[in-house]
């Protein structure tokens, strides 16, 4: 393979997925909607992590978790994604995505790279300490980003996790003014942060490959016009 051109062989988009043990039985359902639905061709990377919140949380929240290791392990953790993972398509449009920290740490690493063609956020955890500080400092570098929240997950005593709703909407704004209201969503989900986890996440990258597909056609368009 050419050192940085794409294969011909190569899938229409590639899903990068971090996961761990606890979502091992909702990947089935998942993985399942995503083919039953696909607009195109793709490869599905599965990424499984060994802690949730050690190699996912981009930074220390002790509300999140208190384990002294967390919150210094997520550049390492994008750094794997981009070695192990991404290096294998060059040139392919990639959809990072995860559901809850997941989801975080999918927006967080779009904010580091552009590798990422879009990123697929379900549930994504921003009641994390000082998100609302951090992301209008650290714009998201993707083209497409897909948001969504279950209706009933600010409703908590949890003050910390209460405020996750106005995060998201919060965020939504800031999308829709560095990416354009075209290039990112935010779907209300029924239910709280653990109902239909696979068919959130599912629907997430589904919005995703369509925003790739549409993409791709209007490359296809471009390169077939002829100026007379």
């Amino acid at each position: 393979m050419e050192n940085g051109k794409t294969p011909p062989d190569a899938p229409s988009c590639v899903l990068i997925q971090p996961t761990a043990r606890h979502e091992k039985p909702s990947l089935e359902e998942e993985m399942a909607a995503i083919k039953a639905a696909a607009p195109l061709n793709y490869v599905m990377e599965l990424f499984p992590v060994d802690d949730w919140t050690v190699d996912l949380m981009p930074w220390p929240d002790r509300k999140i978790s208190k384990d002294p290791r967390a919150g210094f392990r997520a550049g390492e953790t994008l750094r794997r994604i981009l070695d192990e993972a991404a290096s294998k398509y060059p040139g392919v449009p990639i959809i990072l995505g995860g559901y809850s920290l997941a989801g975080l740490f999918s927006l967080w690493a779009s904010t580091q790279t552009a590798r990422f063609t879009a990123v697929a956020a379900a549930s994504p955890s921003l009641w994390i300490a000082e998100w609302d500080i951090f992301a209008p400092q650290h714009p998201v570098l993707a083209k497409d980003v897909y948001l969504s929240l279950g209706d009933r997950e600010e409703i908590s005593k949890n003050s910390a996790i209460a405020r996750v709703g106005d995060r998201l909407r919060a965020q939504y704004v800031l999308l829709s003014e560095q990416l354009g209201e075209n290039h990112c969503t935010l779907i209300w989900e029924e239910g709280s942060h653990f109902s239909d986890n696979a068919g959130r996440l599912a629907r997430a990258f589904l919005w995703c490959m369509e925003k790739v597909a549409a993409s791709a056609a209007v490359t296809r368009q471009d390169q077939n016009t002829v100026i007379v």
